[in-house]
């Protein structure tokens, strides 16, 4: 599926407010005391297991926006693959979380504000064979990384701005995984792979009906079972960003974030 359009999820855009629904547990305020970055963040110091193993998850997750900022800095993919190594290496070795809590709440900003760091301290190309030392933290495959790199090339956009729409991107694409896992699980694998096109396109004359008919539905239940695909769909994309924040405040910026990212 190509999700680089504008979202279809029921005006999501204007209801990021509205958390509190059914299945959805980033509504209670005490369930990011358990997130991937408040693990990170509430540890206290630099050599807890538990942090080191919340941010390694995270930096395996959200590898490839970093991979597309790099390389819309000028860097060929050969060297962008190195530094991004090589700043993962840094970052897991927790030696950049000393000031943390001045930087609170959100991965996706302190994870940019740490490469742009990392890339000025970064003067002697020669250093690249060293920065793994023989250990591949993330899984950037050479061709992989570079043809997803390539999916969102979108030359007008600047560093920055790749960075997010890659990020979104990201966030969508593991929502999308957990979607398809929840209905999968459930004996609907079918159901999910016939409505889940409608997530990123209006139906057009008749495609409901064609749909419908295939699953052995009227057109009626159709219709809402990709209503609550989607409001699902939501959900799921709430559930992934939340790991990335320590506060319920910070996810419904992230929401805003995420869906003026991939609709720009």
């Amino acid at each position: 599926m190509n999700f680089s359009s504008p979202l279809l999820l029921e005006n999501s855009a204007m209801k990021t407010d509205a958390s509190a629904e059914v299945g959805d547990p980033t509504s209670l305020p005490h369930w990011f005391r358990t997130t991937h970055w408040s693990m990170v963040m509430l540890a206290g110091v630099p050599d807890s297991p538990e942090a080191a193993a919340a941010l390694e998850k995270l930096c395996r997750m959200y590898w490839l926006p970093l991979y597309s900022f790099i390389r819309r800095q000028g860097y060929g993919h050969h060297d962008a693959q190195d530094l991004a190594q090589g700043f993962f290496l840094r970052l897991l070795r927790m030696d950049s979380l000393a000031g943390l809590e001045r930087q609170k709440g959100k991965f996706r900003t302190f994870l940019l504000a740490a490469l742009k760091h990392y890339l000025s301290d970064e003067r002697d190309h020669a250093r690249a064979a060293k920065r793994g030392e023989g250990r591949a933290l993330i899984p950037l495959d050479e061709t992989t990384a570079e043809e997803r790199y390539l999916e969102v090339a979108a030359p007008e956009l600047t560093p920055e701005k790749l960075y997010d729409r890659r990020w979104a991107l990201t966030v969508m694409g593991e929502a999308l995984g957990r979607l398809r896992r929840e209905y999968t699980d459930s004996g609907k694998s079918e159901v999910f792979e016939r409505l889940s096109v409608f997530l990123s396109k209006d139906a057009g004359p008749g495609d409901y009906q064609d749909v419908a008919k295939s699953l052995g539905m009227s057109s009626g239940a159709m219709a809402v079972a990709v209503h609550r695909l989607r409001q699902r769909y939501r959900q799921c994309m709430r559930l992934e960003l939340a790991q990335t924040v320590a506060n319920p405040e910070d996810l419904e910026e992230e929401m805003k974030h995420l869906f003026a990212s991939v609709n720009a």
